[in-house]
């Protein structure tokens, strides 16, 4: 049987505690399927998380990351066979699957590896699947985004950078916090028109004397830590959207919101549901096709690195980290 490299953990723990390359038979697609030979995978916190902690199911033995980019190679029965040759984008490889995408191909079904435009760049192509389908979600979900003015926290970060990327082309405006100018940078060249430190005490009259009536939404990577001033400056009626968990759970000052009429939404990308996978893949397509879109700095590692590649992402490393698997 032919066979691949491959990534693989046995058991959780530190990364190069239980992260090894080896060799593994090459997979074989199922009904409905199709496999891709990978040329880059994406390394998200979630991969980490998922390699340290677990998801709550048996581990017997797992090849982590969900996103990545390659070329069709073969397809199941039921799928479409003239998607061979087809260069795609896959997203959600190792959810609830063995199968990731760090080696070198993954089997997923037909709709999980969506075709490319011929412009689009490896690099933002490896990155789109968590990052580009969390922000899609978390900001079209309460509804379109034309003429509101919304605030991202972390601008610079994965999802961050995305959301003002796709919030900016939806017609918002976009405020957006980092915490070095380098960041800062990054945030502005994706769109947002006022960044801002979150650590200042400045932070919220800055962010008030751009969005005089408030923001209508908040992207929100760490709800306990930046709470107080999210609350500062969001509009009656308004949401916070939070897509990643801390340490620890923060207290929620329900009273505070309930007189304002807050919401909060919180959100698990893999768990949003087939619609609104759909809506994210199609609105990320489109935004592709006009050539909107533009990847963060990325920070490469060759797959027998895998270890440094995880430990960068846990360090919060600026930029997107990925993996070239081998020819």
């Amino acid at each position: 049987m032919p066979d691949m490299l491959a990534a693989v953990y046995e058991r959780l723990g530190a990364a190069r505690d239980v992260l090894d390359v080896r060799r593994m038979p090459r997979p074989e697609p199922g009904p409905g399927e199709v496999r891709v030979r990978l040329r880059l995978s994406g390394v998200n916190p979630s991969d980490w998380r998922a390699r340290l902690h677990g998801r709550g199911t048996p581990l017997q033995w797992q090849i982590p990351h969900s996103d990545g980019v390659g070329v069709v190679d073969a397809v199941g029965p039921g799928a479409d066979p003239g998607r061979i040759g087809s260069r795609v984008w896959v997203w959600n490889a190792a959810w609830r699957r063995r199968h990731g995408t760090a080696a070198q191909w993954t089997c997923v079904p037909d709709r999980q590896a969506v075709n490319l435009p011929e412009h689009v760049g490896d690099e933002l192509a490896a990155g789109l699947g968590i990052p580009f389908t969390t922000a899609w979600h978390a900001l079209f979900a309460d509804g379109p985004l034309d003429g509101a003015t919304v605030l991202v926290a972390g601008g610079a970060g994965a999802v961050g950078n995305a959301a003002v990327q796709l919030a900016s082309r939806a017609g918002a405006t976009v405020l957006a916090t980092a915490s070095t100018d380098e960041k800062a940078r990054l945030a502005r060249a994706a769109g947002a028109s006022v960044v801002v430190d979150y650590r200042s005490s400045e932070a919220a009259a800055a962010l008030r004397a751009a969005a005089p009536d408030g923001v209508g939404r908040i992207l929100e990577l760490a709800l306990g830590r930046n709470l107080d001033l999210d609350l500062e400056v969001l509009a009656d009626h308004g949401t916070v959207v939070v897509y990643a968990p801390e340490p620890e759970p923060p207290p929620i000052p329900v009273q505070r919101l309930m007189a304002r009429n807050l919401r909060t939404h919180f959100l698990l990308v893999y768990t949003i549901g087939p619609r609104a996978q759909e809506d994210a893949v199609r609105g990320i397509t489109a935004a592709l096709e006009d050539g909107a879109l533009t990847p963060l700095p990325t920070v490469w590692f060759p797959l027998h690195e895998v270890a440094a590649a995880h430990e960068a992402v846990e360090g919060g490393v600026l930029g997107k980290v990925v993996l070239g698997l081998p020819e």
